[in-house]
């Protein structure tokens, strides 16, 4: 392996001064944009990563493991949560994946380092997380190809969720969970088992690859029964929380023409806000409309009916995401990428008319 570019490469490259260089990664806003952008892209095409502990970036071995995702927290859910005696209630998706990672990497003797948004920019997470682990995970979209296609030249880094994207991250262990497959048989156990047909599906503006994936599946077992589908989900929200599947489902039953017979949501949150607004409408579930999520969050085996979903094992991902990383670190992993797809499984409770 050559040797690792340093701040020195970087400025003499981008034509500025080492104090420049810190700056654009410590303070961003006090350095003009064309600077910075010329240093961030010499650094690009150096390699070069950023660490707060030079010494432990060169010989790979800081101790610490790190995470990067965007801040999916739902303030609803975490009140909700918070009048429950359970206190998982309030674990979302990402927070099952912290767990999971964090479990394995204390098995491992690492510690985790996580990055959950991303304000002031992608440069500075990329910079906050990859310059002080010895490698880490990404959720999909959360971070810039190009600056993937940088990092991981220097350590390993597993793409988590949604399918394979782009060429230049080919070469990247990637896990995800069957989305569609989960999907498509809570679509059919409506269809077939329930004998319901006139069905609306809620999903998100800005879809990501998991979502998008969930989407396919419920058209793909809508058109194999012969039921009428669209070809875009029936409403999108902008955020996928407890409020937007509230606001949702209030815009789907004022909507003129017949009420659906079952409403599906692309993520547990959304369909439990449902539940809510359907109470305060006077709106019986399942008796009037079935209702169902994607997730398997433990909220959705609180709330009344308990919820019907696709659980998808968050958990276990951070642990895969773990054991690919430490592979990669002690050399003894495969020369290929690794891809999993890890299995989704259909949870039967009351919202759908199942006793569960």
């Amino acid at each position: 392996m050559s040797t690792a570019p340093t701040v020195y490469d970087v400025a003499e490259r981008s034509g500025v001064s080492i104090a420049t260089v810190s700056r654009v990664y410590r303070i961003p806003d006090t350095v003009r944009a064309e600077t910075r952008e010329r240093v961030l892209a010499a650094a690009r095409e150096l390699g070069y990563v950023p660490s707060g502990n030079a010494r432990g970036l060169a010989s790979r071995s800081t101790g610490v493991l790190g995470l990067c995702f965007p801040d999916y927290s739902d303030p609803d859910a975490e009140s909700e949560a918070g009048q429950e005696a359970d206190d998982d209630a309030a674990m979302l998706y990402s927070d099952q994946i912290i767990r999971g990672m964090e479990r394995a990497a204390r098995r491992h003797g690492y510690a985790l380092l996580i990055a959950a948004s991303l304000k002031g920019g992608p440069e500075s997470l990329v910079a906050k997380v990859a310059g002080r682990v010895d490698g880490f995970a990404v959720l999909a979209r959360t971070v810039p190809t190009e600056d993937l296609e940088v990092i991981s030249r220097r350590q390993p880094v597993v793409m988590l969720a949604g399918p394979r994207e782009h060429v230049q991250l080919d070469h990247l262990d990637h896990i995800e969970v069957a989305n569609a497959d989960g999907q498509r048989e809570l679509t059919r156990h409506l269809i077939e088992d329930h004998g319901l047909r006139h069905l609306a599906y809620v999903g998100s503006a800005e879809e990501s690859p998991d979502v998008a994936a969930r989407f396919r599946g419920y058209r793909e077992a809508c058109r194999a029964a012969g039921v009428a589908v669209r070809d875009e989900p029936d409403l999108r929200v902008p955020m996928m929380t407890q409020a937007e599947g509230a606001r949702a489902t209030a815009a789907l039953l004022d909507r003129t023409g017949d009420r659906p017979e079952a409403l599906l949501f692309a993520n547990d949150q959304m369909a439990v806000g449902a539940l809510h607004t359907l109470e305060r409408r006077g709106v019986r579930v399942p008796g009037d409309v079935a209702v169902t999520g994607f997730d398997g969050i433990a909220l959705g085996r609180l709330v009344h009916p308990a919820l019907t979903t696709v659980r998808q094992p968050m958990r276990r991902m951070g642990e895969e995401a773990v054991e690919l990383l430490v592979r990669r670190l002690n050399g003894t992993a495969d020369s290929e990428p690794v891809s999993l797809m890890l299995p989704v499984s259909v949870v039967r409770r009351s919202s759908c008319g199942c006793t569960r």
